[in-house]
Parts: C-alpha cells; sequence; structure tokens
C-alpha cells in the first residue's frame, strides 16, 4: 500500500510479561512482526517489557537487571529488527550508567539507527509503585526526533501525567507524542481506586493542547499484587480515539496517522500562537513564588 507523504501507520502492542527475559523479548518481537506484517511504519512497546514490572518491591539484588547502552543485551537485537522489517521502534530498557540508573528509551529509527536515548524524568513513589529505589530522574531532558515517518516525542509511563512534558516536545517539534507505560491496580489503602479512565483523560487533554497524535502502550496481566490494566490506545490531535485495546488482550491495535493534517490544524487553532511564556515563570518553581534576584532562602 502506498501513502501519502506524512502518512502512515502505527501499531500499538499489548502483552503480559514473565520473568524470563527470553521470553519477553521473543513475545515482544513476534509482535513487532506481526505489526509490521500489518503495514505499521512505527509499532510502540510498552515499559520495562523486558521484564515483569519489577519496582513493586525494594530489593537490591534487582539492580542486576540493569546494563549500560552500550553494552546492552538486546538494544542491537531491535535495531536489527527494525532494520529488517524497516519499521520506527522505540525500545524501553533499564539503566546503568556509572553509580546511576535510569528508566531510559533507546529511540530506533527505521533503518536501525539509535538516534538517541531518553530517561524517564519523573520517577513515581508509592506502594507498588517504588520507582524511586531504582531510578535515578532523568538527565537527558524531553526529546522529539526526526525519524523516517516523522517527528516523534516519548515520555515514559508517570511522564504521562504531566503536561509540561507534552507541551515540551510538542515545542520540539513532535507531531506524535507516545507513552510506554506499566500501570494497574492501586493498593487496597486507596479504596479501591480504579485509575484507568483517568489515566486515559490526561492523555487525552495533551493531545488537544498540542494538537497531536497521541499513543499509549500498558501491559496486561497479573503480577505479584498488581493487576496491570491494558487499555492502550491511540487518539488523533483532537482527542478522539482511533483505536482502543481492553483490559486484559495481548494484542496490537493499529491507526492510520496523517501529519500534514494534524499540522494544518495545529497552526490554524492558535495554540502555539498565543503562549506567553514571559508569564510561566511559576512553572519554573516548585511552590509557584517567583524570586528573581532573590538569593536562596529568601
Amino acid at each position: 500500500m502506498t501513502q501519502r507523504p506524512g502518512t502512515f501507520r502505527i501499531g500499538v502492542v499489548q502483552m503480559s510479561c514473565s520473568d524470563v527475559l527470553e521470553e519477553n523479548l521473543d513475545k515482544a518481537e513476534a509482535f513487532v512482526r506481526e505489526a509490521a506484517a500489518n503495514g505499521a511504519g512505527l509499532v510502540l512497546l510498552q515499559e520495562l517489557f523486558e521484564n515483569l514490572y519489577f519496582p513493586q518491591l525494594e530489593r537490591e539484588e534487582l539492580f542486576a537487571l540493569a546494563h549500560p547502552v552500550d553494552e546492552h543485551p538486546f538494544i542491537d537485537r531491535f535495531a536489527a529488527l527494525a532494520a529488517e522489517l524497516g519499521v520506527v521502534l522505540p525500545v524501553s530498557f533499564f539503566e546503568h550508567a556509572g553509580q546511576a540508573y535510569f528508566n531510559s528509551l533507546a529511540m530506533v529509527d527505521a533503518d536501525g539507527s539509535v538516534l538517541g536515548v531518553y530517561r524517564k524524568s519523573h520517577i513515581p513513589d508509592g506502594p507498588g509503585y517504588e520507582e524511586k529505589f531504582y531510578f535515578n530522574p532523568g538527565d537527558t531532558g524531553f526529546k522529539a526526533w526526526r525519524t523516517r515517518v516523522g517527528t516523534i516525542g516519548v515520555g515514559i509511563c508517570w511522564d504521562q501525567w504531566f503536561p509540561e512534558c507534552a507541551r515540551a516536545m510538542a515545542l520540539k517539534g513532535a507531531d506524535v507524542l507516545l507513552y510506554p507505560t506499566a500501570i494497574g491496580s492501586e493498593p487496597p489503602e486507596t479504596g479501591g481506586l480504579d485509575t484507568r479512565d483517568m489515566w486515559r483523560r490526561v492523555m487525552l487533554g495533551h493531545a488537544v493542547a498540542n494538537c497531536a497524535y497521541v499513543a499509549a502502550a500498558n501491559r496486561v496481566g497479573r503480577e505479584g499484587d498488581a493487576e496491570f490494566y491494558g487499555s492502550s490506545f491511540v487518539c488523533d490531535y483532537m482527542g478522539e480515539y482511533l483505536a482502543e485495546a481492553d483490559r486484559s488482550s495481548e494484542t496490537v491495535i493499529y491507526a492510520d496517522l496523517d501529519l500534514p493534517r494534524a499540522r494544518s490544524f495545529r497552526a490554524g487553532f492558535g495554540f502555539f500562537r498565543d503562549r506567553r511564556p514571559d508569564l510561566y515563570g511559576p512553572l519554573l518553581t516548585l511552590d509557584g513564588r517567583e524570586r528573581r534576584g532573590a538569593r536562596p532562602g529568601e
């Protein structure tokens, strides 16, 4: 199928994971191959698909799961896969760098080249999501990569709740915002809170506010005390769903994206024309108080 310039099909993978690395890698590869066979030019895998979501518990021995980028056990494998299939393939992984550890993502272009690495900026800490024990806050800043299919921005899981992340990627030129994710049931002390709908709504808001396509890939299945609720989706630049997965199925969902149309709509709607960065100083503070020229503590 011949596609117009600036249009492509995205495939979003939703799968369960085990504690066996090769099983997870083989399953992910099979889904990527399936997506490519169905015309996908970009395939999104979920956060930390190499293993169970290990940050449910604080265990020192699990730091051994991390590897440096240059010596990583599967980034090269998925880069070769991307080149073979001609697909853009963001790859989530647990990174070890010096004395630091990061929840990271390598952006692999359709020729197999690694365009760069993004390190998760916002690190959660709470029952069932003990990520601050494992991950340093990312130091790369937000990224938008020019790939074969278009300019792509990626935030990782908890990043998806922060509008600043989405806006920064859009300002850098991203036409599509991707969010590989691991999210599910909350602990009993929350009183049965189900975050699925609010998780989706916040990203629909990013799509609307930035007139950009958004896609999120989540895992499914029970892991320890958590039931991951899937519900992966793709929405358009007006926040309308283009494709949705259910809460439990292992699947690939697809949507056809038209980047020139989104860019035209974005320019005409005026969100970026009417921004007032000169008034956004409180966003650079923790407490909302601007202290121009003040010394620390004043």
